[in-house]
C-alpha cells in the first residue's frame, strides 16, 4: 500500500515491517466482500454464489479466494498419521437438505468462526490480490472488474454486498479525488463572470491545463506513482496559476490606458511584474521544495513535483500569456470595463480609509483575532483514520461499519513471537501463552478473532476427534503426543501443509505470526490501544520468558506514518519560513521591510489553526497542506504590494502617495484573485471527499483573510513603521 507508507525506510519499525513481509508475505492485499442475508443459504442462491466465487478466482491478478463454497477443513489420515485438507463442499450439494447439513458442519469449524461466517449468519469471502498488480496502474482495472462481477451477482440474486479492505479503500478514495477536477469548470465560469470575455477565460485555463499535463509528465519522467498527495496537485496548480494570470491580465489591461500599442503594454507588464512574479513563484516553490528534505517518500515526491511545476507555472505564464495577447486583437472597451467595477472602488476606498484613519483599531482587532485563534489552536488534535475524509453516509463508510459490526474490522495488525529456538513453535508452553493472549484479544469488541498456528493446532485437535467442535483447544498432556505426531510433518524440512504453515511460522519454526484485524478507531485512540492494552497484556503474559514479541503490520506503520507526516510538515513550514525570509531580505535589502512583510503572512496561518481547533477539524495530511498553500499565496500578496510600494517610494518619496497607489493598483489584482479562488474552492464544500472539503473551504476562507490582512494590516504597519501621521 504505497499510498499509506509515510514512514522512512531507515526507521526501525519500517525495517522490521519489511522483514516481516519477506518471511510471511503481504498483510494489506486482502479485499473482503461480506453479506448478511438468509437468501444465501437457499440451494439455488448458494449455487449462484459458488459460481460467483469461481468467476472471482478466474480473474487475472487474484492469488486466491477463501469463501464458504470452497471452505477447506482438516481431516485425520490414520494411515499416514497426518492431517489433510479437504474441501467441505465437495461434492457440491444438489439439494437443500445436503446444503443444510454442510452449513451445520461449516459453523462447527471453529477455525473459521467469525472469519468466514458468524453466529448471526453474516458471511464474507476474502480475496488475496497479487501485490505487484496493486502497485501498478492495472490495479484500478482489476478492482473495477472485481466490483463488476460482484455487482452482477448482487443484482441477479437481490443480495446486498459490502466491500472492505485496503485495496478497495485505496481504489474508492483515489476515484473520489479524480472527480474533484470539476474545479476547472468552476474557475472558468467565475473568470467569465468577472472579466466578461472568452479570451480571459481561455488563456488562464490553457496555461493551467498545460502545467497540469506537465505535472503528470513529471511524475512519469521521475517514475513516481500517483498517490493521494500527488493527486492534489491539479487544484494546487489552479491556486498558483490563477494569481499569475490575473496579475498579468490586470496589469496588461491597466497598461493599455497608458500606452498606444499592445506591444508596449505587454513589454511594460513584463518589466513591471515579471521579476516580482518570478520571486512569488520561487517563494511558493520553496514552500514545496523543503518537503523534499523529509525522510517520507510520498511527501518527498510530492514536494519535488509540486516545486518543479510551480516554477513551470511561472515560465508557461510569462511566455504563453504575452505571446497569445500579442496575436489577439486589442481588447475592446467592454473587455476592460471590469477595472471600473463600482464594488472595486468601494472596497479599495474602504481599505484606504481603514489603513489611514483606523490604525489603532486595526492593530487591536488583529491582536484580538490572534488571541482568539491561539485559543482555538490549543484545541487542535492530530487524528487520522485509515478510511479518512469519507462522509458517514457514504457506501464506503457504511461497508466499513458492516465489517466492524460483524467481523470487528478489517485493518490488519500483526504480532510476531520470536521463540529464539529452532522449532520453538512446538513448545506447548509457548503455544499456551499465545492462546492466552488470543483469548484476551477476542474479548475486545474492536478486535477480530486472531489467526495463528495456535488456531491451526486447535483445529487439528478438533479434526483428530472427528471434527467435534468441543475439542477445539490446545492438546493436553494426555493427547499431545498423538496430535503433535500428526502435526510433525507440517513443520521443519518436510512441510506437507506448506501454504498454511509458511503463513504463520517461519521456515525454522522459530517465529510465530498472530494475524488479526482491528476497527478503524482513529490514529490517536488506536495508538493508545496498541500501547496500553495490547502491548501491556503481551508484557504481562511473556514477562518471564526469553521470547521476543513485536507488533507490526500496515496499521502500525500507518499510525506511525501519520505522526511522521505531521511532524515533517511542521518542520518544513518552519524551514520554508526562514528561507522565504532570506529571499525577502535579498529582495528588499531592508530588515524593516522583511519584518513588515512577514507579520500579515503569519496571521492567516494562526487564523487557519484557530478555525481548525474551534470547529474540531483535526490536524491530518489534507488539513496540514492548507498551511503551505495559504502561506505561499499570502506571501505572494505581500511581495506584490511591497514591490509596488518600493517603486512608488523611489519615484515620489511620499509615503502617503506610495501606500495609496500600492493599494489601488495591487488591490485590484488581489481582490480579483481572492474572489475567483474563494468561489472556485468554496464549491468543494459540496464534495463527497472530506479531504477536499477541508482543503477547499479552509483555503477559500484563509485566502480571503490573507487578501484583507495585506490590504488593511500591511499598509497600517507600513505607515506605523515609517511614522507617517495623517
Amino acid at each position: 500500500m504505497t499510498d499509506l507508507i509515510l514512514v522512512p525506510d531507515s526507521d526501525e519499525d519500517m525495517i522490521y515491517y519489511k522483514e516481516f513481509k519477506k518471511i510471511f508475505g503481504e498483510d494489506g492485499n486482502v479485499f473482503a466482500i461480506g453479506l448478511k442475508d438468509s437468501l444465501i443459504f437457499d440451494i439455488k442462491i448458494f449455487n449462484n454464489y459458488n459460481k460467483y466465487v469461481q468467476n472471482l478466482e478466474s480473474i487475472k491478478g487474484i492469488n486466491g479466494v477463501l469463501s464458504l463454497p470452497n471452505l477447506k477443513v482438516l481431516t485425520k489420515d490414520e494411515v499416514n498419521k497426518s492431517f489433510n485438507f479437504q474441501n467441505l463442499y465437495s461434492p457440491f450439494p444438489t439439494t437443500q437438505s445436503e446444503l443444510d447439513s454442510l452449513l451445520i458442519l461449516s459453523k462447527n469449524q471453529k477455525f473459521y468462526e467469525n472469519k468466514i461466517i458468524n453466529s448471526e449468519g453474516a458471511v464474507t469471502l476474502l480475496i488475496t490480490i497479487d501485490q505487484s498488480i496493486l502497485n501498478s496502474p492495472n490495479r484500478n482495472n482489476l478492482m473495477l472488474k472485481l466490483i463488476e462481477v460482484s455487482q452482477e451477482f448482487s443484482n441477479k440474486n437481490n443480495i446486498d454486498l459490502h466491500y472492505a479492505g485496503l485495496p478497495y479503500s485505496r481504489y474508492i478514495i483515489a476515484e473520489s479525488v479524480k472527480s474533484e477536477l470539476v474545479i476547472f469548470l468552476i474557475i472558468s465560469i467565475i473568470l467569465f463572470i468577472f472579466f466578461r470575455s472568452f479570451d480571459t477565460v481561455f488563456v488562464p485555463i490553457l496555461i493551467i491545463t498545460v502545467v497540469v499535463i506537465w505535472v503528470f509528465g513529471t511524475l512519469s519522467l521521475l517514475n513516481y506513482k500517483i498517490t493521494l498527495l500527488t493527486a492534489l496537485l491539479p487544484p494546487l496548480i489552479v491556486v498558483i496559476g490563477i494569481p499569475n494570470c490575473v496579475y498579468m491580465l490586470n496589469y496588461y489591461h491597466f497598461s493599455l490606458n497608458k500606452f498606444s500599442s499592445r506591444k508596449e503594454a505587454i513589454s511594460h507588464v513584463i518589466k513591471t511584474i515579471g521579476l516580482i512574479t518570478l520571486i512569488t513563484n520561487v517563494t511558493t516553490a520553496v514552500g514545496f521544495f523543503v518537503l523534499a528534505t523529509t525522510d517520507i517518500k510520498v511527501l518527498n515526491e510530492f514536494g519535488i513535483v509540486a516545486g518543479i511545476n510551480v516554477m513551470a507555472t511561472f515560465f508557461v505564464s510569462i511566455f504563453l500569456l504575452p505571446t497569445i495577447y500579442l496575436i489577439l486583437p486589442k481588447p475592446k472597451a467592454k473587455q476592460t470595463n471590469y477595472l471600473n467595477y463600482s464594488f472595486l472602488y468601494v472596497l479599495i476606498n474602504l481599505f484606504k480609509t481603514i489603513s489611514f484613519n483606523h490604525q489603532k483599531k486595526v492593530f487591536i482587532f488583529y491582536i484580538s483575532l490572534i488571541l482568539f485563534s491561539l485559543y482555538g489552536f490549543s484545541k487542535i488534535k492530530a487524528v487520522s483514520f485509515l478510511i479518512d475524509d469519507v462522509p458517514a453516509e457514504s457506501s464506503l463508510m457504511k461497508d466499513m461499519k458492516f465489517f466492524e459490526s460483524n467481523f470487528s474490522g478489517v485493518m490488519p495488525l500483526e504480532i510476531i513471537i520470536d521463540t529464539k529456538n529452532k522449532k520453538g513453535v512446538q513448545n506447548l508452553n509457548t503455544l499456551k501463552k499465545i492462546d492466552r493472549l488470543e483469548n484476551f484479544l477476542k474479548e475486545k469488541p474492536y478486535i477480530s478473532d486472531p489467526i495463528s498456528i495456535v488456531s491451526f493446532v486447535k483445529a487439528s485437535r478438533q479434526a483428530y476427534y472427528n471434527n467435534n467442535p468441543s475439542f477445539y483447544s490446545l492438546p493436553n498432556q494426555r493427547d499431545q503426543g498423538f496430535i503433535l505426531r500428526y502435526l510433525s510433518s507440517g513443520y521443519g524440512d518436510n512441510v506437507e501443509n506448506e501454504n498454511i504453515s509458511k503463513s504463520f511460522v517461519d521456515s525454522l519454526g522459530q517465529k510465530i505470526r498472530i494475524s488479526l484485524n482491528i476497527a478503524d478507531l482513529g490514529s490517536h485512540k488506536m495508538d493508545s490501544i496498541i500501547k496500553n492494552v495490547i502491548q501491556s497484556e503481551i508484557d504481562n503474559i511473556f514477562i518471564k520468558t526469553k521470547n521476543e514479541i513485536k507488533l507490526t503490520g500496515t496499521t502500525l506503520i500507518f499510525i506511525k506514518g501519520i505522526n511522521f507526516l505531521i511532524e515533517n510538515l511542521i518542520q518544513s513550514m518552519i524551514l520554508a519560513f526562514f528561507i522565504i525570509s532570506i529571499i525577502m531580505s535579498l529582495l528588499f535589502k531592508n530588515i524593516k521591510m522583511v519584518v513588515i512583510s512577514l507579520i500579515p503572512n503569519i496571521i492567516p496561518l494562526i487564523i487557519a489553526a484557530g478555525i481548525m481547533g474551534t470547529f474540531g477539524i483535526p490536524l491530518k495530511p489534507s488539513s496540514a497542506l492548507v498551511f503551505s498553500i495559504v502561506f505561499g499565496i499570502s506571501v505572494d500578496y505581500s511581495i506584490h504590494f511591497l514591490a509596488k510600494f518600493k517603486n512608488e517610494l523611489l519615484m515620489n518619496k511620499d509615503i502617503k502617495v506610495a501606500v495609496i497607489n500600492s493599494i489601488e493598483e495591487t488591490g485590484r489584482s488581489m481582490i480579483f484573485t481572492s474572489f475567483i479562488l474563494f468561489f472556485g474552492f468554496i464549491i468543494f464544500a459540496f464534495s463527497s471527499f472530506g479531504g477536499t472539503i477541508v482543503l477547499g473551504v479552509l483555503t477559500s476562507i484563509i485566502l480571503f483573510v490573507a487578501m484583507i490582512t495585506n490590504l488593511t494590516l500591511l499598509p497600517s504597519i507600513i505607515l506605523f513603521f515609517y511614522n507617517f501621521k495623517n
